[in-house]
């Protein structure tokens, strides 16, 4: 049963996604194809928003990860976009350091991680006035204070985080009450997917981005997509009204 709280959630999320596409267009959506994705994936293409959604195909992602954008296809009749890497730069990354360098260090990991996703993210993000993120305060410690509106400085643009009050609960509770496809990976103990070498599923109890770069302390799994020079991009929330 849909509980009255439950609804008010929905329908706050169904309103910040109609604030992006009128007041912010051209927007875009960065998916990961997980769980927190594909209900903002079912709102938008359920409601006929033009919201553009993407993916960062980073060359190292899970086949089940890579088999959602053609889920997505059969069930909605939608092409996920996809942005790839610069095949120069990883193949630079490779022969000077290794195929799996990002094991090393945390800055190997992170000049991986530069390379494979935040780059292809500037580029899926030129010319767009806001983008959207599945982001919850509930997965880790680094988005505690994460802000349903927010203004990236790194990208100079508007940044939403339309599930940000969700709780793990509320996005199964959404996928199952309609039917969402979901990545197959969930159901063998991942909560957080990412890519494979840097992914492992969980145990009982782990906190749910545990099997995330699962060999740092949890201070520095954030992939560079939301942090600039160390810190995270969410210094500045934007004060909405609640009138």
């Amino acid at each position: 049963m849909l509980t009255e709280d439950f609804m008010g959630l929905v329908n706050a999320t169904k309103a910040t996604l109609a604030t992006v596409a009128n007041d912010f267009s051209p927007a875009v959506f960065a998916s990961s194809l997980a769980a927190e994705d594909m209900v903002l994936t079912d709102i938008i293409l359920r409601s006929g928003l033009p919201i553009e959604i993407f993916t960062l195909e980073t060359g190292r992602l899970h086949a089940e990860t890579l088999a959602m954008a053609d889920r997505i296809k059969q069930a909605y009749g939608y092409d996920i976009k996809l942005y790839k890497p610069e095949t120069a730069a990883v193949d630079a990354y490779v022969r000077q350091n290794g195929l799996n360098a990002f094991y090393d260090s945390v800055e190997m990991r992170k000049e991986c991680c530069r390379i494979r996703k935040v780059e292809p993210l500037k580029r899926a993000l030129t010319e767009k006035k806001a983008w959207v993120t599945g982001q919850r305060r509930a997965q880790s410690a680094t988005r505690a204070e994460l802000a349903v509106q927010e203004h990236d400085q790194a990208h100079g643009m508007a940044k939403f985080n339309p599930l940000a009050d969700w709780s793990e609960e509320d996005v199964w509770h959404y996928i199952r009450s309609n039917d969402v496809p979901y990545n197959s990976l969930h159901d063998r103990g991942y909560p957080s997917i990412g890519c494979e070498p840097c992914t492992r599923a969980i145990q009982p109890g782990e906190d749910v981005r545990a099997g995330r770069w699962w060999w740092e302390n949890p201070e520095s799994k954030e992939c560079g997509l939301h942090v600039v020079d160390g810190k995270l991009v969410r210094i500045k929330a934007v004060q909405t009204s609640t009138a």
